[in-house]
């Protein structure tokens, strides 16, 4: 086996990537060494190279919509086999021992490892991950059309079970999340209204193409009110925007790990029972119920792909809103 591998490496956040060439790294007693197929390059991603996440293992190798095949497993490894194909989130590692842990609610755990944050990720050509942590893909699918499932699709559908079942649903930011989520919610009989940046025809005709009854600008009043909405878009001001749009007892799922300053408003838009709530993570069970879902619900993702030596340019569309769908790293 080769010794060494291409990855892309932040040394310091603000700056861009820098390509180098590495060590492959040796999975630990409980971890898996994993060839990279694919990699998604998420708004999280952004918020890291960016520096509005403060905390990351520098240098890093970011990435954590991370599909491979596994080539090498550890001594205290059982369930993963040498040559299957697995998915890697950006929850790698908890400690299984504090309050939340133990409660099953291992997303809020008070000691975690994240994928591409403090754990080296998916912007290379192999990883390593902790077994546990590793979701079995089918291997007969595209693996670069598996990757958005990975974070957008797991954090997306988490956030969909935390707005509840009504039949209205608000997205805010029609994304890389927001495109899944839109299938996923119009197959099962929900009505999509689908929100974007002002003016971005484009993304509007994606959103009707994909079910949505209603698409048109943030700034918007749907033509009903809704029963919940999502934000996917990590601009606090679509907070009061989103309040304003749901009805009575409605709820403002806020998904992003990162938002900008969420402004004053007034008290009468939280009043009558309205609900704005946050989104932390994921756990492996939202990961088993969901990646079930998607094979028994067509889903099918919107991709662009790059080389992996074009990680720079890919971040850099993502955050100019030039991609409609996913952008997904190919080595």
């Amino acid at each position: 086996m080769r010794k060494r591998m291409t990855a892309m490496v932040l040394d310091k956040p603000g700056t861009k990537l820098v390509q180098r060439q590495l060590a492959i790294p040796d999975p630990g007693p409980c971890q898996a060494l994993v060839r990279v197929l694919a990699c998604g390059v998420c708004r999280t991603d952004l918020h890291v190279v960016d520096g509005d996440l403060t905390q990351p293992k520098l240098p890093i190798t970011p990435g954590h919509e991370i599909v491979g095949t596994v080539v090498a497993t550890g001594a205290d490894v059982s369930g993963l086999q040498t040559g299957q194909r697995v998915g890697i989130p950006w929850l790698g590692h908890t400690c299984g021992a504090c309050d939340y842990c133990r409660s099953g609610s291992e997303n809020l755990c008070d000691a975690p490892g994240f994928t591409g944050y403090q754990i080296d990720g998916g912007y290379a050509e192999y990883a390593v991950a902790d077994a546990d942590y590793c979701f079995a893909l089918p291997a007969d699918q595209d693996a670069a059309k598996q990757a958005p499932l990975m974070c957008a699709g797991l954090i997306g559908y988490r956030s969909y079970t935390m707005a509840g079942e009504g039949a209205r649903l608000g997205l805010y930011g029609f994304g890389a999340a927001a495109h899944i989520l839109a299938q996923l919610a119009t197959q099962q009989g929900r009505n999509v209204y689908a929100f974007t940046r002002t003016g971005d025809e484009q993304a509007q005709k994606f959103a009707r193409a994909l079910g949505a009854v209603w698409a048109g600008s943030s700034d918007e009043i749907p033509p009903v009110p809704l029963d919940a909405a999502i934000i996917f878009a990590p601009v606090g001001d679509l907070v009061p925007a989103a309040l304003k749009a749901v009805r009575k007892g409605g709820t403002v799922v806020c998904a992003g790990i990162h938002m900008s300053d969420i402004p004053r408003f007034a008290y009468s838009l939280l009043w009558e029972e309205r609900v704005v709530r946050s989104v932390a993570n994921l756990t492996r069970q939202d990961g088993h119920i969901f990646l079930a879902l998607t094979q028994t619900i067509p889903i099918e993702t919107e991709i662009h792909r790059y080389a992996l030596a074009d990680a720079n340019r890919a971040l850099d569309d993502l955050r100019s809103g030039a991609i409609t769908g996913a952008a997904v790293l190919v080595p």
